[in-house]
């Protein structure tokens, strides 16, 4: 904290003139009588997967929920060429066998992630000088190698990710650059020779709904099949955002599978703009059962596979600043609106518990001719930390805000928002965060009573 922003807090004088407990509505409480996922799956004669890297399976609240909500495993990065080749002929196959390790004591199939991609090669592969020939002969060599290892305990394979630009045409690439789209199909035919029992799919992001970029991909498809190309499925990653799932999953997912393939959501999360808000959770829930209802519309979607568990390992917010909250589980893997999102699309017809996180606002001014200085402290009482938070209320006498601290204000009218800065955002479970600001008064000048931490008004 800056010296200046220290003397304003030691100056003032904690006159209390109030205090509220709000109820947060992140995240529901784990409960008994919570539904099991995979046995609401297996009833509809699907799978419900989740992704799951090493340093999670670590994670005795990752594992446990793992192991007992979900009946199929995809690895984060386990079987990516870079982990399991980073020295050419030189195999390491520990993070991947451990895994399936685990999927097999816990009774689940595995989905292999990835054979061929652009991204997450080594560098003994993407600095070499390679004849097509060379390339070709490496490529199939990789493939061959790892379908072979995991020859019988992986029941899908992404054999090729992520080929396709957003307009549908071929991605550039070290594969494509070299060797043209050829590389898919020669991907796919090494891969059925080491394991004719594994099915084969080709997977992508942003092919969700019908669009130039699933147009590609439904062409692609097709050319495969004419050639005689060995190809079981396509994935479609389900990267998405919160209010903007396409409306159009089912109908693209039906496109395919009237080809003859199998289809699978194979990445599902929603992201959100944070803080995460209860309107932004609740159209999150809804988000994701529409995803899940469109895949059990369509005979031939085996299941979904969202991608990872808890906030806390996300990906989202490394690569998109900002944005985040988008799984299914909580920062402290307890089930969020979105989890129930599931089990309903899966046919449970429970009762959602309450959200019982909360927190208290202790608020003080210290008081003089037209100007007052303020001090807030928002307690989280609740179990679960908060991670992004906006502090809203209202001045009815005509109070305005002149200066800030520890906290981003705006006011409008009579409306006033505190935002955290970068290095408070996060609210630990009994934690608490402090701010405090300067404002002008005149007449009178009573203590807000209508405080709403996330968008959720004190009960």
């Amino acid at each position: 904290m800056k010296t200046e922003q220290l003397r304003h807090l030691r100056r003032a004088v904690l006159a209390v003139a109030g205090a509220a407990t709000l109820i947060l509505g992140l995240a529901a409480p784990s409960q008994a009588a919570d539904p099991v996922l995979r046995d609401l799956a297996t009833a509809k004669g699907r799978y419900i997967g989740s992704a799951a890297t090493a340093s999670e399976l670590n994670i005795s609240s990752y594992a446990a929920l793992e192991g007992t909500q979900f009946n199929s495993a995809t690895p984060g990065n386990e079987m990516k060429w870079e982990s399991v080749e980073a020295t050419r002929g030189t195999y390491n196959w520990t993070g991947g066998d451990n895994l399936v390790s685990f999927a097999q004591a816990h009774s689940m199939q595995v989905r292999g992630h990835t054979l061929v991609w652009h991204s997450q090669l080594p560098n003994w592969l993407t600095s070499g000088t390679f004849t097509n020939d060379a390339l070709r002969a490496l490529l199939v060599k990789h493939v061959t190698d790892e379908v072979t290892h995991f020859k019988g305990k992986i029941n899908q394979w992404d054999v090729v990710n992520e080929p396709l630009n957003e307009d549908g045409t071929y991605r550039a690439s070290l594969w494509y650059n070299q060797l043209g789209s050829s590389y898919i199909a020669d991907a796919l035919r090494a891969a059925r020779a080491a394991d004719p029992a594994a099915k084969l799919y080709i997977n992508d992001y942003n092919t969700d709904g019908t669009g130039s970029k699933s147009d590609g991909m439904y062409n692609l498809a097709k050319s495969l099949l004419a050639q005689g190309v060995p190809l079981d499925g396509i994935g479609f990653q389900g990267h998405l955002i919160v209010g903007s799932v396409p409306t159009t999953v089912q109908t693209n997912l039906q496109r395919f599978a009237d080809l003859g393939l199998d289809v699978a959501v194979t990445e599902l999360d929603v992201r959100m703009t944070l803080p995460a808000t209860t309107a932004l959770l609740t159209q999150q829930k809804a988000d994701f059962k529409s995803v899940v209802s469109a895949c059990l519309a369509v005979s031939r979607c085996v299941g979904v596979t969202v991608w990872g568990l808890g906030d806390a390992t996300s990906w989202v917010p490394s690569v998109f600043p900002g944005q985040g909250a988008a799984n299914i589980y909580d920062e402290n893997y307890q089930p969020k609106p979105a989890y129930y999102g599931v089990a309903e699309a899966l046919g449970w017809t429970g009762t959602v518990p309450v959200p019982t996180a909360s927190c208290a606002v202790t608020y003080g001014v210290n008081q003089w001719n037209t100007g007052f200085t303020a001090s807030v402290t928002v307690k989280n009482t609740g179990t679960t930390p908060v991670s992004g938070w906006s502090l809203t209320w209202t001045y009815p006498s005509g109070q305005k805000v002149t200066q800030a601290w520890n906290a981003t204000v705006a006011q409008s009218g009579t409306a006033v928002t505190a935002t955290n800065v970068s290095y408070n955002a996060t609210i630990a479970a009994g934690g608490t965060q402090a701010f405090g600001f300067n404002a002008s008064w005149s007449g009178s000048n009573p203590a807000p009573t209508d405080f709403k931490l996330n968008g959720t008004a004190c009960s």
